[in-house]
């Protein structure tokens, strides 16, 4: 081969092994089914500290590539993070009833709290809600990262995980001192059947791992309600150092399948966008828990019912 030859091959070869760029991606917000809004709001406004933003009609459009019809939604704010509450013309049935947290379709909220008993305390002056963990708020090993935390259900069945941070743990901004005892939202935790196979899923979104561990014993099996978890546990964070991340957690051995039943997949969802994204779509994860991606900017909106 001639010289020329051999460097323009050199070139080729060592352009297309250099890594590309993530994609520049974010969670907007999180969606759940609710069968009431006004309750719902009630809920997470007195149990948790949301704040509604914006109530009105859904975008028509995401419903139709959730697959749902005509709803009214409530975006509720908590620090810097949203959520959206979403309730069908038709009603929302609540989540399926013997659901477990290593079922192959949970998908929760993980709530940063600045104490955690004054939050359990708060939260148990408030109805409605149902205990996953057992015994209060659980301690996890120091090797688990030493973190405190409490999950349960909220009226409509969706879990959500209370969770306090030991010093050296966490995002910079759950630090620092604050008023506020609910912070905000620090992730999304799905379970997950082969943790692998959902990485290389999200990373082609643009999200990365920030960090891995496995957890067991008699804290973690209290903390989920099982009678022994075992599980991996894969943090992921988007390119963006803004919004919620997203944990993969993988239990061993796994739940029940996501596809059965497979109305538990329409209950919750991300909404992410990502610049330069092609078109507006919904995509389903390896094990069927659904992604609204949306180009950075262009996330539905909502038209505010008018006084």
């Amino acid at each position: 081969m001639r010289p020329g030859a051999v460097l323009a091959a050199l070139a080729c070869l060592a352009l297309w092994a250099r890594p590309r760029p993530r994609p520049q991606c974010r969670i907007v917000r999180i969606g759940r089914l609710v069968s009431d809004l006004d309750a719902a709001q009630a809920f997470y406004r007195d149990a948790l500290g949301f704040q509604t933003i914006a109530v009105g009609p859904a975008d028509p459009g995401d419903l139709a590539l959730l697959g749902l019809g005509p709803a009214r939604q409530a975006v509720m704010r908590l620090g810097r993070e949203e959520i959206a509450l979403v309730c069908l013309a038709g009603g929302s049935a609540p989540t399926p009833a013997g659901r477990r947290s290593d079922d192959a379709w949970f998908q929760h909220l993980a709530v940063v709290v600045r104490d955690i008993d004054e939050a359990y305390r708060h939260l148990s002056a408030v109805t409605g809600w149902t205990a996953i963990s057992s015994g209060g708020p659980q301690t996890l090993p120091p090797a688990n990262g030493g973190v405190r935390a409490f999950k349960f259900r909220d009226p409509d069945g969706h879990p959500l995980e209370l969770i306090w941070f030991p010093h050296g743990q966490g995002r910079d901004v759950w630090r620092g001192p604050s008023a506020a005892l609910f912070l905000g939202i620090d992730h999304s935790a799905i379970a997950v059947s082969a943790p692998w196979r959902s990485l290389r899923f999200y990373r082609a979104l643009g999200f990365s791992s920030a960090a891995r561990s496995r957890n067991h014993g008699p804290a973690q099996s209290r903390l989920d309600g099982l009678a022994r978890a075992s599980l991996s546990v894969v943090s992921l964070r988007p390119a963006s150092a803004d919004g919620p991340g997203l944990e993969l957690l993988g239990y061993r051995p796994p739940g029940r399948a996501a596809m059965l039943p497979a109305a538990c997949l329409a209950t919750d969802w991300v909404c992410i966008e990502i610049d330069g994204a092609p078109t507006r779509r919904v995509l389903r994860d390896p094990d069927g828990h659904r992604v609204l991606v949306s180009r950075a900017g262009q996330t539905g909106a909502i038209e505010e019912d008018q006084p």
